[in-house]
């Protein structure tokens, strides 16, 4: 891809935002389309993958702060509508083919230049062929509660920028090396000076990159890098919780120049679990009990994750009671679990035949000095005397 036609590219609405949306607006726009388009929710679909790589390639450069702000600069001095539109830029001036028209514009064009094209052919930005850092890498997995208390290894196919297998990230046809750009030595940049000013820009002939590419790699055509599907198995640690990240160091996009690469992100979300819910460390769990079972007592099995157990109840025990089952909830870092929380609620008949309704007459009948709300009651009487 040519600096013209990446500056030209409307990245912002490739990812259905404005210009001015915030970061975390940008980041939701592209995880939704992410999903909606990842090569495996698509199979076969050749327009979802090649949107799936547009959006991506617009998520690395308006997903990251300081090179979302070089291309807003970059649009702002060509104009919104790219190099037309009227605006009278002369590409050429910015690799000093009439260097004048940016005398006053300060040393530091070059240099912003620089960062964009080499960051739209895939490198880790930057003007001079130094080594740079591959770019992270974040994608999602969906799993169920259990897995993410228990842990689970997961497979993932990512389809992401990756060294080219064919020239190992050379860009050279194999069996040939790129050679230093004899116009700057090798530094990715020339200086231009123009009356009273002087400026930096990217070599002509090199284009910013410090190497010259006689016979370019059939496979990625010079860069060094291409788009390709790969597979990976990730290991999500036990106790996993929602909306959390993991970092796999060395698994994001390649370095530029024998740089080291990126890191993947894999950000987990986790499915609720129709019974059992999560507060920390420790499960909680709603049990429904009758009423005689907790003024008589009686013992209650209930479900843990890796089977069952049974609890006491205790005569005489109110709803709402918390019992504590230690060791059955999420094993922490330091080997030990968090507890298993059951919370005592009375389930109330909805339906009752006349047996049932004759005995919770007796049972008033037999309980009338019970009051079970004597402070509200005094309240009342209070306000009967005043």
């Amino acid at each position: 891809m040519s600096a013209r036609d990446w500056i030209e590219k409307d990245f912002y609405r490739e990812l259905g935002v404005s210009s001015d949306a915030p970061d975390a607006e940008v980041k939701k726009a592209y995880r939704k389309l992410a999903r909606e388009l990842h090569p495996d929710a698509n199979p076969g679909n050749a327009d979802a993958e090649a949107r799936f790589k547009s959006v991506s390639e617009a998520y690395g450069v308006v997903g990251d702060p300081e090179k979302r702000k070089q291309y807003d600069e970059a649009r702002s001095m060509f104009g919104r509508g790219g190099f037309g539109g009227g605006s009278g830029f002369d590409f050429g001036d910015a690799f000093g083919q009439q260097g004048g028209g940016f005398a006053g514009g300060g040393g530091g064009l070059g240099d912003l230049f620089g960062n964009l094209f080499n960051r739209a052919r895939g490198g880790g930005g930057g003007t001079t062929a130094r080594p740079r850092r591959g770019a992270d890498v974040e994608t999602d997995v969906r799993l169920d509660f259990v897995e993410a208390v228990q842990g689970a290894t997961v497979p993932l196919r990512l389809s992401s920028p990756s060294t080219c297998d064919t020239c190992h990230g050379s860009g050279a046809r194999p069996g040939t090396s790129p050679k230093t750009c004899q116009n700057c030595g090798g530094v990715g940049l020339v200086s231009r000076s123009q009356g009273a000013f002087a400026f930096s820009e990217p070599c002509r002939d090199c284009r910013g990159t410090g190497r010259i590419v006689d016979d370019p790699c059939p496979d990625c055509g010079g860069e060094g890098v291409n788009t390709k599907t790969r597979k990976l198995t990730v290991r999500i640690p036990a106790g996993v919780e929602d909306d959390q990240r993991i970092r796999l160091a060395g698994q994001g996009e390649p370095g530029r120049n024998g740089a080291a690469s990126g890191d993947l992100y894999v950000r987990v979300h986790v499915t609720p679990h129709p019974v059992f819910g999560r507060a920390g460390n420790d499960l909680t769990l709603k049990v429904p009990v009758t009423y005689p079972e907790l003024a008589l007592g009686t013992t209650l099995t209930v479900p843990t994750l890796d089977g069952s157990v049974s609890l006491q109840v205790a005569p005489g025990t109110t709803s709402g009671r918390v019992l504590r089952v230690r060791g059955k909830g999420v094993q922490r870092r330091d080997g030990q679990s968090g507890h298993l929380l059951v919370t005592l609620q009375v389930a109330v008949p909805t339906d009752l035949n006349d047996e049932a309704k004759a005995a919770l007459a007796a049972y008033t009948e037999a309980t009338t000095d019970f009051d079970p709300r004597p402070d509200l009651t005094a309240l009342v009487q209070k306000a009967r005397q005043s």
